[in-house]
């Protein structure tokens, strides 16, 4: 419920600090008081969107700050969600800057204000005009059986059943339209994968083949070179080798005068074998070079064919066109068990489908259970609100599309009078009976589920006397179970409450502003003499405000 709200620099308010109380609190006020001004300022902290226009100096940030005690409201599931710190006495707090941003925190985390209004929501139910006309929609129609009918289970059941049939309903055409695709494209795919299949297609190949083509391509240069290294190396007179080995016999002996003399002898011990491996080598290519032209055409036939391949497919790496023979073979497994895979996701959808139904049935059976009971207490609750032939008829029709709530259409018709043909809500029901419906659509509703704190804004509008006071009556009724509030011109309805707060004006120096208090029981006696009699207060509308209270 709600236990405080401030408000700071906002229109007519400067500055307002209200504590507040469970069961049912009345706020009154002359026309023009400011009732719309707090009610707006509320609505700014639950997640309504704001101007420049909200700020009353505009040099000064606009601050609303709500606080909720919400132990009751199962809302811990909502915090987790949105990631923000649950506590049972949670503040939201709402800032309109200078410059036209605003900023909305829930337990001082920052947040959207599309998750501000879904907190908001769950705190306070705001009803207005605008929220009576809900009243003729077909969904919030069915929200009111569902509710006496015990469904929010079944409901969310039924919601889950209806998300995996519609995920695997988007698979399977998903199915189709790949299995489509690919029987367009299946004789040019397998086209290019046979030709990358025969390709000699590995990490490293084209390095390979353009060096092993280099060599074939020139063989009689790489056997002049190499038999021009032999000579250098074996020459009797000035080959290396003949060479070193004289350096080598020359340093032996010498190795015996002094350890650097035989550190110098090791060293070119170790240049000659270096020096004799090298010549092995030469000998040993010198032997396996040979002109090969068939060979060099199959080396340059290949690196052709992989450079074609390259150029085809717009690739400059083997390893990309590796992916695509991998991509290529994929599809065409994908393509050759597509059917098998349609045919799974085909028996999937018609199961669900199959439980849509069932599920749709109870949801109906249900619905149609309580639709008689629902009929007779709103005709009952109504003729004490001054509309004795007030008449409801109420019919369930199957459809054949899967909707959120079911396989339902609702017919919600009604007449006020005798005689008269049925007729949708909002056709044929004044905005006072709209009122008085809702009123006890919400009393109905609030029996059957937790409705967060409730403010009715002028309800009563266009009833008086013996009526208001029976709407006055179902309003203290509901407060037993939940927090409500009713901004009223009646006095019918302000004394019922049990606690009264008046909303005012003050002219000042510096503006115009609008303030509101709490009332003792004797100024709610002369707010009620007022209500009653105007400003001029006489001793019989004292006494007629004090039987009132009592």
């Amino acid at each position: 419920m709600l236990t405080n709200l401030s408000i700071d620099n906002y229109a007519l308010i400067d500055s307002l600090e209200v504590s507040l109380e469970a069961g049912f609190t009345i706020i009154t006020g002359e026309t023009g008081a400011g009732k719309s001004i707090f009610l707006g300022g509320l609505s700014l902290v639950l997640g309504k969107r704001a101007d420049l226009s909200s700020l009353r100096d505009k040099e000064r940030k606009c601050i609303i700050e709500a606080y909720f005690q919400i132990k009751d409201y199962g809302l811990k599931s909502f915090f987790e969600e949105n990631d923000l710190d649950y506590e049972d006495s949670t503040v939201i707090r709402r800032e309109i800057l200078p410059s036209g941003k605003s900023r909305a925190f829930i337990n001082d985390s920052p947040v959207t204000l599309d998750v501000l209004t879904q907190l908001g929501d769950r705190l306070i139910d705001i009803h207005s005009q605008h929220q009576t006309l809900r009243l003729t929609e077909n969904d919030f129609q069915l929200k009111l059986i569902d509710a006496l009918a015990n469904n929010t289970g079944r409901l969310s059941d039924f919601r889950r059943t209806l998300s995996k049939y519609s995920a695997t309903k988007k698979e399977l055409n998903e199915l189709q339209e790949f299995q489509n695709n690919a029987l367009k494209e299946q004789d040019y795919n397998d086209f290019l994968l046979t030709e990358l299949e025969a390709a000699p297609l590995k990490e490293g190949i084209l390095e390979e083949l353009e060096e092993q083509y280099e060599q074939l391509n020139n063989v009689e240069l790489i056997m002049e070179e190499l038999s021009k290294g032999e000579q250098l190396m074996n020459d009797e007179q000035v080959g290396l080798l003949p060479l070193f080995s004289e350096l080598k016999a020359t340093l032996s002996r010498l190795s015996g005068f002094g350890k650097q003399y035989e550190n110098l002898h090791e060293r070119i011990k170790s240049v000659f074998i270096e020096m004799d491996d090298i010549n092995t080598e030469l000998q040993g290519f010198q032997d396996g070079v040979e002109s090969n032209p068939a060979l060099l055409e199959e080396t340059n036939a290949k690196l052709q064919l992989l450079y074609n391949l390259q150029k085809k497919h717009g690739v400059s790496e083997i390893s990309e066109l590796i992916q695509i023979r991998e991509e290529l073979s994929q599809k065409a497994f994908e393509t050759a068990h597509v059917d098998e895979k349609i045919s799974i996701k085909t028996r999937e959808l018609q199961d669900l489908e199959s439980s849509l139904e069932e599920q749709a049935l109870v949801l109906r059976e249900k619905r149609n259970a309580v639709i008689p009971d629902l009929k007779k207490q709103l005709e009952l609750d109504l003729s004490h609100l001054g509309m004795p032939s007030a008449s409801f008829n109420i019919r369930l029709n199957s459809v054949d599309s899967f909707k959120t709530n079911g396989m339902d259409d609702l017919s919600f018709l009604f007449t006020a009078n005798k005689g008269s043909d049925y007729g949708e809500l909002k056709k044929v029901a004044s905005g006072g009976e709209l009122s008085r419906i809702m009123l006890i659509i919400k009393a109905i509703l609030a029996k059957y589920e937790k409705l967060p704190t409730i403010m009715f804004d002028e309800i009563d509008t266009g009833v008086s006397g013996e009526i208001s006071n029976r709407m006055a009556d179902i309003m203290k009724e509901m407060s037993k179970d939940m927090q409500v509030f009713a901004i009223t011109h009646l006095p019918q309805v302000a004394s019922k409450g049990n606690h009264h707060f008046k909303v005012f004006k003050t002219d000042e120096p510096e503006g115009t502003r609008t303030n509101m208090r709490q009332l003792s029981n004797d100024e709610r006696v002369l707010e009620l003499a007022q209500m009653l009699g105007g400003n001029d207060v006489s001793d019989s509308a004292l006494a007629h405000a004090r039987q009132l209270l009592n």
